[in-house]
C-alpha cells in the first residue's frame, strides 16, 4: 500500500459536490492515479453488488452467442463479433476466455462464474448504476480535473472470477480488492513517460476489430512529458476496500493479476472523455443516438 496516494474521507471536501482537494489533485497529477476510500457508502456498494449478481443469475445462455472478451493478447483473436460491436447502447455479457472447454466448447463453470464483463451502457439503462455514475460527486471530481463537458462513453462491470484467473477511468471496488483476488498495480508517474502507441478500432472493412498505430499525439496536451528513465517500470500493488473509487489517467500503466483465490473481485468502471473534442469514427464504440451521457446535469 502507498498511503501518500490514499486520502481519508476527512481530508476530502465537506461538500460532496465540491470535487477534489488541492492535495488530491496534486497527487493525481503527479502519480497518474488517486485512491478515494468510501466514495460509495456501504449500502450503495452492497446494492450495486447485489444488482450485479441478479443480472448474472437472470442471464439466459440459450440465445447467447457465447462471445468471449479478448483484446488479442496471448495469440487469441480480438473480440469483434456483432454482439460486441453493437453493445455501446446495450447491456451485454461477455465470457471469460478460460470459461470454455477447448475441445467441446462447453462451459466449465456455472454461468454466473463464467462472465468476464458486463457492458457497455449500464450508466444509462440500469437505474442503480446510472445514479452512482451520473452523480453530483462524480461531476465534482470531473470538474476538478478540468473537464468542460465530461461525457461517459462506456461503463462496465468487470467480474474477476475466482480461480480464472486524454480519458480518465473511474474504477469502483464493489468488493474488497486484495493481492489474493487480483487488485490493481500501478506504475507511479508512468502517465508522463508512457505514450499511447496503439488504438483498439474497428477494421476498415467493418468486420471485427484490431490494434492500429497512433498517428497523432501520444500524450494529452496538459502533460509535462518525461524521458523514460528505466527500461522496465516498477509496479506498486494497491489493495482497496469495497466502495473505494480509484481515478486512473488514460496514459497510466496499470495491471492486475489473475484471481486464483476462492473469492471474486467485482468492480464497476466507467470512462470519461471531453465532450468538446472530436470523436474518431474508427473507434470501436459508436455513440448512441442521443450521444454520450453528460455528467453535468
Amino acid at each position: 500500500m502507498a498511503p501518500s496516494r490514499t486520502l481519508n474521507p476527512s481530508e476530502q471536501n465537506e461538500d460532496c459536490t465540491g470535487g477534489l482537494t488541492p492535495e488530491q489533485l496534486a497527487s493525481y497529477r503527479n502519480d497518474g492515479y488517486l485512491i478515494i476510500p468510501d466514495a460509495l457508502d456501504a449500502s450503495t456498494t452492497t446494492s450495486l453488488l447485489q444488482e450485479t449478481k441478479n443480472m448474472l443469475s437472470s442471464l439466459s445462455v440459450d440465445d447467447h452467442p457465447m462471445t468471449k472478451f479478448s483484446t488479442g493478447d496471448n495469440n487469441n483473436a480480438h473480440v469483434g463479433d456483432d454482439y460486441f460491436l453493437t453493445s455501446g447502447d446495450k447491456i451485454r455479457f461477455f465470457f471469460e476466455e478460460d470459461a470454455f472447454d477447448s475441445t467441446t466448447g462447453a462451459l466449465l463453470k456455472p454461468k454466473h462464474r463464467a462472465i468476464n464483463k458486463i457492458g457497455h451502457y449500464l450508466h444509462a439503462l440500469n437505474p442503480a448504476f446510472r445514479e452512482s455514475t451520473l452523480s453530483p460527486f462524480n461531476a465534482g471530481v470531473a470538474r476538478s480535473l478540468g473537464f468542460q463537458d465530461p461525457r461517459v462513453l462506456q461503463s462496465m462491470i468487470i467480474c474477476k472470477q475466482p480461480e480464472i484467473g486524454g480519458a480518465v477511468g473511474f474504477w469502483i471496488a464493489l468488493e474488497d480488492a486484495t493481492a489474493e483476488n487480483g487488485c490493481l498495480s500501478f506504475a507511479k508517474g508512468s502517465h508522463r513517460r508512457a505514450p499511447v502507441t496503439s488504438r483498439f478500432v474497428r477494421k476498415q472493412n467493418g468486420e471485427g476489430t484490431e490494434f492500429v498505430d497512433v498517428e497523432g499525439a501520444q500524450f494529452p496536451p496538459d502533460i509535462e512529458v518525461e524521458e523514460k528513465a528505466q527500461e522496465e517500470e516498477m509496479y506498486a500493488m494497491e489493495e482497496v476496500k469495497a466502495g473505494t473509487l480509484v481515478l486512473i489517467h488514460g496514459n497510466l500503466l496499470h495491471k492486475s493479476e489473475k484471481n486464483v483465490s476462492r473469492k471474486s473481485r467485482f468492480i464497476y468502471t466507467f470512462h470519461v472523455i471531453e465532450g468538446e473534442n472530436d470523436y474518431d469514427e474508427r473507434n470501436w464504440l459508436r455513440p448512441p443516438q442521443e450521444g454520450f451521457s453528460m455528467m453535468y446535469q
